[in-house]
């Protein structure tokens, strides 16, 4: 179970002065291309699963994730997550050929078989998806991810912190947006949520 405190932040503005607020605790910077799979007859997304694919730093590494189950109230996120590390290579291929999803050597692939029904006669297609580039600091005990996410329709911003203490964690990030006049609202959809709607949340 992956939980996480989600902050949206309304615009660039917000996200430059909080970066600039983080500098000095700054760890790296990510820059992350994020693609979505199901099959044709969407059976993925009619269980609430989501087949990610995600690729890092000019396809320095590509991970491939299965969520399942998301629920996000009050900011806080949480959702059923599998990960596993793949060849960018390989990643690439099934990319530009979707239907080779059901040929690779996988946990996350026999999973979507046996538990959610994917079976190869389906085959899958790529939804699409999006860039993001991701801050990632080390802040008062805390990881904060500081993200900025364009969409084909607009760009939007986003604090996030994976803490087994969500709600601790986040009273302590909104205790320093408030002291530092950082305006922020409790994030209501997750990325693929927001990409798939086709537009940017209010």
């Amino acid at each position: 179970m992956e939980v996480e405190v989600k902050l949206r932040l309304p615009d660039a503005h917000n996200h430059t002065r909080l970066n600039s607020l983080l500098y000095s605790f700054h760890l790296k910077t990510l820059h992350q291309q994020n693609l979505f799979f199901d099959s044709d007859a969407a059976t993925l997304s009619s269980q609430r699963a989501v087949l990610r694919m995600r690729f890092f730093d000019n396809d320095s590494r590509c991970v491939l994730s299965l969520k399942a189950k998301p629920v996000l109230i009050n900011g806080v996120s949480r959702v059923e997550e599998d990960e596993e590390e793949i060849d960018p290579v390989i990643g690439r291929e099934c990319v530009a050929d979707p239907s080779k999803l059901s040929y690779i050597e996988s946990r996350i692939l026999k999973r979507c078989k046996d538990e959610f029904g994917v079976v190869v006669e389906m085959g899958f297609v790529c939804l699409g998806g999006f860039e993001n580039v991701r801050q990632v600091y080390e802040w008062r005990g805390l990881k904060l991810e500081v993200d900025e996410t364009k969409y084909s329709f607009g760009v939007s911003y986003e604090v996030e912190c994976e803490t087994p203490d969500p709600e601790e964690a986040k009273r302590n990030l909104e205790e320093f947006l408030k002291e530092n006049g950082i305006d922020y609202k409790y994030s209501e959809m997750s990325k693929f949520a927001v990409f798939r709607s086709g537009k940017l949340p209010y």
